[in-house]
């Protein structure tokens, strides 16, 4: 498969992932801003196994786009790795964290691998940044790191000091948003630059 069609493959991968994702959250009960994304996929809840099934293929997604991204592709398949773990362990009802509620190791696992897995993708964003040659996607990837990074650190100090509540379930969706938004993004700019240049596309990585 050429470059350009697996970025094209990885946009409508992650953006049918994030659908069904999407749809599981809103469609479920009570308010969809409330609590962590993760509880769609808690066992119990309506729509769990279409909330479990758009995060892996929102992995297969990130993976694809690694093949495409050479040279953060070792990074995003990683992260793509812990978004799949994400997707086939869930945690149990309202995902409770330490060290406000008693966790079980599916919690543990289900929580670390989704910490990890946006850790990993911040860092092959940076690396996207500084090897890309097309100013569209340094652009593009420029502003998601400025959303990331901060976003990120105040959702880990909301978890570790202030545990489940409505600030983090916000914080939460917006980091999730912009981390979709970059991948669907990258994923098409590196398609429609391949398809324009393919005489290049061979030479240039990114």
């Amino acid at each position: 498969m050429t470059r350009s069609r697996l970025a094209a493959a990885a946009a409508l991968t992650v953006t049918g992932g994030a659908a069904a994702m999407l749809f599981a959250l809103v469609a479920g009960p009570g308010a969809w801003w409330r609590g962590y994304v993760s509880e769609a996929g808690a066992a119990g809840q309506p729509y769990a196994v279409v909330y479990r099934l758009g995060l892996i293929l929102l992995a297969l997604g990130v993976a694809l786009l690694g093949r495409a991204l050479r040279r953060a592709g070792l990074l995003l398949l990683v992260a793509a790795v812990l978004a799949g773990t994400s997707g086939v362990v869930p945690c149990s009802d309202q995902c409770p964290l330490p060290p406000y509620e008693p966790t079980t190791p599916a919690d543990v696992v289900h929580t670390a691998a989704s910490i990890l897995g946006m850790a990993v993708l911040a860092v092959a964003m940076a690396l996207t940044w500084r090897s890309a040659v097309r100013p569209a996607i340094r652009r593009l990837t420029v502003v998601a790191l400025a959303l990331t990074v901060p976003l990120g650190a105040a959702l880990g100090l909301t978890m570790l000091f202030a545990g489940r509540g409505t600030t983090g379930a916000l914080l939460e969706r917006i980091l999730l948003a912009v981390a979709v938004s970059w991948l669907i993004g990258a994923a098409l700019l590196t398609a429609l630059d391949g398809n324009r240049r393919p005489g290049r596309s061979r030479a240039s990585p990114n």
